[in-house]
């Protein structure tokens, strides 16, 4: 059989997939590695049901897990039969990890915390991709009170701008034309380097020093970090796409406050509409958590009114979950039912969102760059259907709107 990784989770952890892909892909070692995501008790209790199902179904195969929950919890995945390895994320990312001439430990997993530098990965193309991952910067110096993941990423670090130009001009080279810029903390890139550029500040230089490369898009970014030139940017380089992702979590200052989040709800707002008067064309995205502990009806309403308030278009719902070490996880909860239930709201309130948003394409002429399967995506990331090749960059004007896609045909 040939090696494999199955991705959990978020974006980062695809972009690190395909590094591991490309390390063991030609080695004759089969292996399956699972890439494990931590951010809830579902996505771990998710992990666990395909490590053993990929364990079934490749006997013959090295079973090998790693990613978020296997570095912050390797000894619950080494009391597991099925694995064969454990490997932490600092460790994935190596040749020599994946050697398999190489004599290695069950478990090889070190303190994330001591890592001071992120290398970057050259990776060359994608495959048949249209759209890359590009990790500029890695770990997070922040402590909200429900998330464990700097625990299993880090503190902050930072890729060279030198580094990340090499890599997108290979990727540009090799076909890509939409690159995705992508981090724990994306807005913290910069301090910990020579000069301690901004994120702002490294997007520009990187358009200028390749301008070949049709589109930019950033990752999930936070919105009191967002600095003076990556709004300036958005307003003046049409590259860097009109769609942000937003880590609100929630919409009530006292939530927030107990999340330790560092934004108030009137900044969040005052931001979204800062950028829409710079980008008119802009489309939001943002996370919200559900039923985070001692949350009350008024508090919920907060959330719930964010997605108007901020005129988001894409919503990404997480009920709470605790996470053990937390501090929220000491915190008076919300009925599990009731969490349950305000993330159905919180849903149902963003997908009508999300349909408002496509019916107000239709008619406008709409860029699209086409990936596999007859699918492609705006400039503020709408999906679409269209008849038309993948890696075709065009311009259509939406006829109507089916299933969640925009219809239409080649302008």
């Amino acid at each position: 059989m040939t090696s494999k990784v199955i991705n959990l989770g978020c974006r980062l952890n695809a972009y690190e997939g395909d590094v591991v892909q490309r390390l063991i892909e030609e080695q004759t070692h089969a292996r399956v590695v699972i890439n494990t995501c931590a951010v809830t008790a579902e996505a771990e209790r998710q992990g666990r049901q395909i490590i053993r199902k990929a364990a079934r179904e490749n006997p013959q195969a090295e079973i090998v897990v790693t990613g978020c929950a296997a570095q912050i919890d390797p000894d619950a995945y080494s009391a597991m039969k099925e694995v064969t390895r454990i490997v932490g994320n600092e460790e994935k990312l190596k040749p020599q990890t994946w050697d398999p001439l190489v004599g290695h430990p069950r478990a090889e997993v070190s303190d994330i915390m001591t890592v001071e530098k992120t290398a970057p990965h050259l990776l060359g193309s994608f495959g048949s991709r249209t759209r890359a991952f590009v990790q500029v910067q890695q770990g997070c110096d922040h402590r909200c009170t429900f998330c464990v993941i700097p625990f299993g990423r880090g503190n902050s670090r930072s890729v060279p701008l030198g580094d990340v130009v090499v890599q997108v001009r290979k990727l540009v080279e090799e076909g890509t034309k939409e690159v995705v810029l992508t981090g724990v903390d994306l807005t913290s890139y910069g301090p910990d380097l020579p000069g301690q550029p901004t994120l702002g500040q490294m997007v520009r230089r990187l358009l200028a020093q390749v301008p070949e490369l049709k589109r930019l898009r950033l990752s999930s970014i936070d919105c009191i970090e967002m600095d003076r030139d990556l709004k300036v940017l958005l307003a003046e380089e049409p590259r860097l796409m009109p769609h942000l992702h937003l880590s609100l979590q929630a919409g009530h200052d006292l939530t927030l406050k107990r999340m330790k989040r560092r934004h108030s709800r009137a900044e969040a707002v005052a931001l979204c509409e800062e950028i829409r008067n710079l980008r008119p064309d802009v489309a939001f995205g943002a996370d919200l958590i559900a039923g985070f502990p001692t949350e009350d009806a008024t508090m919920f309403q907060g959330s719930l009114d964010m997605i108007e308030d901020c005129g988001l278009a894409y919503v990404h719902v997480f009920p709470y979950s605790e996470r053990e070490g937390t501090p929220a996880a000491k915190m008076p909860p919300v009925p599990k039912a009731v969490r349950k239930e305000r993330a159905a709201q919180l849903r149902k309130a963003g997908q009508r969102a999300f349909g408002h948003f496509l019916a107000n394409k239709v008619g406008q002429p709409t860029s699209i760059l086409m990936e596999a399967g007859g699918i492609g995506r705006s400039e503020d990331f709408a999906p679409c259907k269209i008849n038309a090749a993948q890696g075709e960059l065009l311009t259509i004007r939406p006829t109507h709107v089916d299933q969640g896609y925009l219809i239409g045909e080649a302008s």
